[in-house]
């Protein structure tokens, strides 16, 4: 199963780098395009920091957080051994968006974001999208679905 994810976090990768380059080709010349008034818009921006633009030209660090947040997944991956729907999809979106980030970031020294909508100010990208969604399942198999060693519960269950 682990080499199934590895394959949707490759595809996960091509499908960001593919918008990156359709939005480097269209939309950085053109400015933006309002798909839906008033509530989506696609714009062209270089982010030079972390979400929401925050810390700012620490490319360095960003590169180096990366890829040891990725190496420790997909570690976690071959080793962890109470996997389930979450864990794999949490693995296989957060390896691919961080690594499609990990890209931009490497080659261009920054992120493109382009996806913009009126409820949440900061600009985006599909990469973020699946860090984002990947860290939510991660958090929903760690509440409901993550099994203690058993040494851990056999004590817990003695007080």
């Amino acid at each position: 199963m682990g080499i199934l994810v590895l394959v949707i976090s490759a595809v996960a990768i091509a499908v960001d780098q593919v918008l990156k380059n359709i939005v480097v080709q269209n939309l950085k010349p053109n400015g933006n395009i309002n798909a839906i008034p008033g509530f989506l818009r696609f714009i062209y921006v270089e982010n030079r920091g972390a979400a929401f633009g925050i810390f700012q030209n620490q490319q360095w660090f960003f590169i180096i957080v990366t890829a040891v947040i990725c190496v420790l997944i997909i570690l976690a991956l071959f080793f962890y051994t109470h996997h389930e729907f979450f864990s794999y999809a949490a693995s296989a979106l957060i390896v691919g968006g961080g690594i499609g980030n990990l890209i931009d970031r490497v080659r261009a020294g920054f992120v493109v974001d382009y996806i913009s909508v009126s409820f949440f100010p900061p600009v985006f990208n599909f990469a973020d999208c699946c860090v984002t969604v990947g860290t939510v399942f991660l958090i929903i198999h760690m509440l409901f679905f993550y099994e203690r060693d058993g040494d851990v519960e056999r004590v817990i269950r003695s007080r």
